[in-house]
């Protein structure tokens, strides 16, 4: 292997082994494969363009035109580059950089992630390889690397490892050991002491491989024992709560829309937390983490930043007149598995009892507990008591109307809001004479037929989700609650969006277990004396409220408390016959044929993504750049040995031209440089046949084929004109190419086959044939030039020069 080639081996192997650590920032890893697949287009990309006679300059330049067009091919949703899948791609990397911003790490591989991931590390794979390998310099390549390793070790926060940092560094020493055996075989043997008979050339000295090893091992082994200070180029903390500011506000950067987002679109099983619970309705009880109470047309966030410290009682619930009501007691055990998340609860929690109350704080508007600590949840035992609060339908339809301060604060919305959002609403609830009603009216729109729920939808609360989401009808639980939060806001009824949990899977008796598809989101409406009421708009999710069902007709008069005692309720509809699922299947919609969950898994199957067509392309690609030696070898030898009756293999007596004997030469002198005997242009062909002899060793048949050959050759380019030869001389061919391959052993065969070195004569023909176009073009464009320009030089001379004071003294 020449010393290029091990350049951009090890220039690839090193943007790979450094990509590795942006591995934690997405969920799944089938990204990875296909930016190592573009690495090794890129890398085979530049090693050709670096064996054709072109300027250095235009091999980096090659090489982002081939990045480019693989990122077309696979974002662009088309092989064709065009305008159109320009700006398909443009969209899809605008859509990369909102995911940025909304999603936590890790976050779903969505197509815009993995553009701006893919297309990032093919950015670096050509610099590294244009600094490494065409202009060698590899000790500047370590920059483009270190810059790739401090982003992605640095936005994976503690999901970061050492072992990033290691087979990083294990790449970009590999890469300067190339560079520096090469250096070091320019000068000769190399000098080792007065052991003159051990001494080798072109080989680094142990002692730089142990000062490299060295080096990486001191790097990795010092932080260990230094003081830690948080002094990176990118600050890895987390993503949750930094603690108590100044005036009693907390700054968190955790936003549970954008997690819950996440979740939702890549659903585990895995669980996150159990409890218990008594009561009744236990089954029913959703686990609210938190609500959303401001909406600014880009998304739903937590508006206030003002907290208290957690009391052991919680105030009083926002609205509800009567507080003096049955409770329901819970004992919650968090896993490891959950992090990052606010307190689940059951609404409205009374009290909560944690083992370190100072790890948390309480927003007393939304009752929203926050953990001062991202790590304060995990692995978490508390207790919680909430109110057993049960209003009927008929109670909420005679609220009154909520206080104004709720009314300001609650029924904000953008000024840019789409006109659908509104047109829809009024229109849905035409016929609604009261908030409850109005309501109820959007949720059975919602849950009816012409809504589906899909989380392959792009996420997304703001205003262009709304509008997409109202237009196309599909969506999970954070479309329908936000778009139906906006919507009532619209119809003047305060909403906001609360983020939780579905109830949880009964284990037995009335404990519970809440996995990771449980995560949801719903809207919560403010009903006067009963405060914040949950609502449920998601078809095929969650468990519809007790308010919500059949009930009968509206009272005369609004009660004056909140109803204490259980209603009466409807019975719920019995699984059909030969149903195979429980409640909570059929709760979470995950009923069904298996034909049908075959079809959606094949439809979320990443072997139908764009992106993994693409990489197939590229393999394609670089498979047949890989064969093109082999398959034009292979026809070259087909056209000096062919079949056809003037060829020298052509049966019968026909006399062969000079033009086939010379032929049949040639495909002995190539077959020979590919098993290992380069040919010597000094020899004459009877001396070059008995050199092959020799070297290959060959047996007496074959050796006799070569001489025979020889003799043929010879007769042509020496004897006088008219000598003709009349055996068939692709026999002879074949005979000493047989005796070549048994001499050459298996891997000298399959490199004759695969990689033969006679197929260097086709590169030397395009650089020919380019030398020879760039020289055309030169004379063109001179001749042009000149052809342009001598009309002018020639009116030039003409023009007489102006009078003088020469001209006047000779005139005198």
């Amino acid at each position: 292997m020449t010393t290029r080639a091990k350049l951009t081996l090890y220039a690839a192997l090193a943007t790979a082994l450094a990509s590795l650590c942006m591995m934690p920032l997405l969920t799944t890893r089938s990204w990875l494969t296909h930016a190592v697949l573009v690495i090794i287009v890129l890398a085979a990309v530049g090693a050709g363009l670096r064996r054709s006679p072109v300027y250095r300059w235009t091999v980096p330049v090659g090489q982002l035109l081939v990045l480019l067009l693989l990122m077309i091919i696979g974002f662009g949703g088309t092989a064709l580059p065009g305008p159109a899948s320009l700006r398909v791609l443009d969209q899809v990397f605008a859509s990369g950089l909102d995911d940025i911003q909304q999603y936590a790490i890790p976050a779903p591989p969505t197509a815009g992630l993995r553009l701006i991931l893919v297309a990032a590390v093919g950015l670096i794979a050509v610099v590294v390889d244009t600094v490494a390998v065409t202009y060698r310099r590899s000790a500047l390549a370590g920059l483009p690397l270190l810059a790739l390793y401090s982003v992605g070790n640095g936005l994976a926060g503690e999901h970061g490892s050492w072992f990033w940092f290691a087979v990083a560094a294990v790449g970009y020493l590999l890469l300067l050991f190339a560079e520096g055996q090469d250096r070091v075989s320019r000068w000769g043997r190399v000098f080792r002491g007065t052991n003159r008979g051990s001494a080798s050339s072109g080989q680094v000295s142990p002692g730089g491989r142990q000062v490299g090893v060295l080096a990486l091992a001191v790097a990795l082994l010092l932080p260990v024992v230094l003081p830690h200070w948080d002094l990176g180029l990118v600050h890895s903390g987390s993503g949750g709560s930094s603690g108590k500011g100044p005036g009693g506000s907390l700054a968190t950067s955790l936003d549970p829309l954008v997690s819950l987002e996440a979740a939702i679109t890549k659903p585990s099983d895995a669980e996150l937390l159990s409890y218990t619970l008594d009561g009744d309705l236990a089954d029913q009880v959703y686990l609210r983490t938190g609500s959303l109470d401001q909406f600014d047309g880009a998304s739903w966030r937590l508006g206030s930043t003002t907290v208290n410290d957690l009391p052991a009682s919680l105030p009083n619930p926002e609205g509800l007149r009567n507080a003096n009501l049955p409770r329901i007691e819970g004992d919650f055990q968090v896993s490891d598995r959950l992090e990052k998340s606010w307190l689940p609860m059951p609404y409205p929690a009374a009290s909560v009892q944690v083992p370190n109350r100072g790890d948390w704080k309480l927003d007393p508007v939304t009752r929203t507990v926050l953990p001062a600590d991202d790590k304060a949840i995990r692995g978490l035992r508390y207790h919680v008591s909430a109110l057993d609060l049960r209003p009927t339908a008929n109670e909420l339809r005679l609220a009154p109307s909520a206080p104004q301060d709720v009314r300001d604060r609650y029924l904000a919305v953008p000024s840019d809001l789409p006109a659908v959002v509104g047109e829809r609403a009024r229109e849905i609830t035409g016929n609604a004479q009261n908030d409850y009603d109005r309501a109820m009216a959007l949720v059975n729109w919602f849950t009816g037929p012409d809504f589906k729920y899909d989380t392959a939808v792009t996420p997304g609360t703001g205003n262009n989700a709304i509008e997409v989401f109202l237009r196309d009808r599909r969506g999970f639980c954070v479309h329908f609650a936000s778009t139906m939060a906006a919507m009532a806001r619209v119809l003047k009824i305060p909403a906001r969006v609360a983020v939780g949990f579905t109830p949880g899977d009964n284990k037995g008796g009335n404990v519970y277990s809440v996995t990771g598809r449980m995560y949801h989101a719903w809207p919560e409406l403010y009903f006067a004396g009963y405060g914040w009421m949950r609502f449920e708009p998601t078809p095929s999710r969650g468990i519809p409220t007790r308010y919500t069902e059949s009930s009968s007709a509206p009272t005369t008069a609004p009660t004056q408390h909140a109803t204490a005692a259980p209603q009466p309720t409807t019975a719920a509809p019995a699984p059909s016959a030969g149903s195979d699922c429980d409640a909570k299947q059929r709760q979470l919609g995950d009923c069904g044929s298996k034909g049908k969950a075959a079809a959606h898994a094949a439809e979320e199957s990443w072997l139908l993504s764009g992106q993994v067509l693409g990489t197939l392309a590229g393999v394609v690609a670089l498979i047949a750049l890989l064969l093109l030696p082999m398959l034009w070898r292979t026809a070259v030898r087909r056209r000096r040995l062919g079949g056809g009756r003037r060829r020298p293999g052509g049966p019968g007596s026909a006399d062969l031209t000079d033009a086939q004997v010379l032929a049949a030469w040639d495909e002995l002198v190539d077959s020979a440089w590919d098993l290992g005997i380069p040919p010597d242009e000094s020899r004459t062909p009877r001396s070059a046949a008995r050199r092959i002899a020799e070297k290959a060793a060959l047996d007496q048949d074959s050796a006799a084929a070569a001489g025979r050959l020889a003799l043929a050759t010879e007769r042509v380019l020496y004897a006088p004109p008219g000598q003709v030869t009349t055996a068939p001389l692709a026999s002879d061919v074949h005979a000493a190419r047989r005796g070549l391959r048994a001499s050459a052993g298996r891997a000298g065969r399959t490199r004759a086959l695969l990689l033969p070195p006679s197929s260097a004569q086709l590169w030397w023909r395009i650089s020919d044939s380019a030398r020879s176009a760039r020289a055309a073009v030169a004379t063109t464009v001179g001749r042009t030039v000149e052809a342009v320009c001598a009309p002018v030089r020639r009116v030039v001379a003409r023009r007489p020069k102006p009078d003088g004071p020469e001209s006047n003294s000779s005139e005198s």
